[in-house]
């Protein structure tokens, strides 16, 4: 039920609360304010240090990345479930491109945009070509991709490369720290293609009723590619900015992301039934979900904890979701 306001200077006319609404708009940093409150009470010298802070937004980066690129796939009523291996592939590459004598930038250009893109073309062509629906194919294609990265790596961490490329995404600009810069550049050309552009309006259309957007001309072939493109783009630049970060590459980096890339997307308001979200209520999904990592380390919590905590999150937001829709 609504709660009935008077409109003013409009006498007789009447407004009504629509709490589904709010919820939808601000309900992400209702929980966020939440989470920041808990842990502040509980350890305020550690976690609301100012490093800390910081620490927390450049930990979440590459979360948010990897949501960023989840979010385009729930959108249409799918999953991407070889995020985590995409990251993984695609920052061995950029290590062995580095190594190979390539400039750092040139190769992390082709390995977090070339290589993403490419292995997200393939989960794109496989859904259209096969008909199946992704999570089958992206549950295959993680296996395959992982075991990719094994091979090239020889199941071995790769390091060594240009300190140039490590610094970069070690400094700051203007007090801001570059992985962030990086992750809020890509949210807001994420946020305009959605908001500003018929490819974002058709993705929505899509999402909402698959069939309906077929029969309004829309190539839904052509838009599940796109989608999962733009999955696999952000899934390697995150790969990228994780290999600068630890100063190598991983062959196991990114195993179990998918858990925290779906958590970024659902907490921020994507309907996992397709056709609903914000680019930057997946941003906030995903610092939420760097915040609660972070806080529980501080709390000198177990990891396997955190996966007990990432896996309530994600069932408790999937049920509000369908209890605020109804």
């Amino acid at each position: 039920m609504g709660i009935t306001t008077r409109v003013k200077g409009e006498p007789g006319e009447k407004k009504t609360f629509n709490f589904a609404l709010f919820w939808d708009k601000y309900g992400t940093f209702f929980i966020l304010a939440i989470i920041v409150a808990i842990f502040g009470t509980m350890s305020p010298e550690y976690f609301l240090n100012t490093n800390n802070i910081t620490q927390i937004f450049v930990q979440s980066s590459v979360t948010v990345l990897i949501g960023m690129g989840e979010f385009f796939a729930i959108l249409v009523a799918g999953i991407d479930l070889s995020v985590g291996a995409i990251l993984a592939l695609s920052g061995m590459v950029t290590a062995k491109l580095m190594l190979a004598g390539v400039d750092p930038f040139t190769a992390a250009l082709i390995g977090g945009v070339l290589v993403g893109g490419a292995l997200g073309a393939i989960n794109g062509c496989l859904v259209n070509w096969t008909g199946l629906h992704p999570f089958i194919i992206t549950l295959g294609t993680n296996a395959i991709f992982r075991g990719i990265t094994l091979v090239i790596s020889d199941a071995n961490s790769v390091y060594g490369f240009s300190f140039e490329f490590v610094n970069f995404f070690a400094a700051n600009v203007v007090g801001i720290p570059v992985p962030v810069i990086f992750s809020l550049i890509v949210a807001l050309i994420l946020w305009f293609l959605t908001t500003r552009m018929r490819l974002g309006r058709n993705i929505y259309a899509l999402g909402g009723n698959k069939n309906s957007a077929f029969y309004s001309g829309i190539d839904v072939k052509f838009h599940i590619l796109v989608v999962f493109i733009i999955s696999g783009v952000c899934a390697g630049l995150a790969g990228v900015v994780s290999t600068a970060r630890l100063g190598a590459a991983e062959p196991l980096a990114g195993m179990g992301f998918e858990t925290y890339a779906i958590a970024s997307a659902i907490i921020g308001g994507t309907s996992f039934f397709g056709g609903k979200g914000r680019i930057f209520s997946v941003v906030i999904g995903g610092l939420i979900i760097g915040t609660i990592n972070n806080g529980l380390n501080i709390l000198q919590v177990q990891t396997y904890y955190q996966l007990v905590v990432m896996g309530g999150l994600i069932i408790a937001a999937v049920a509000l979701d369908r209890l605020i829709s109804k």
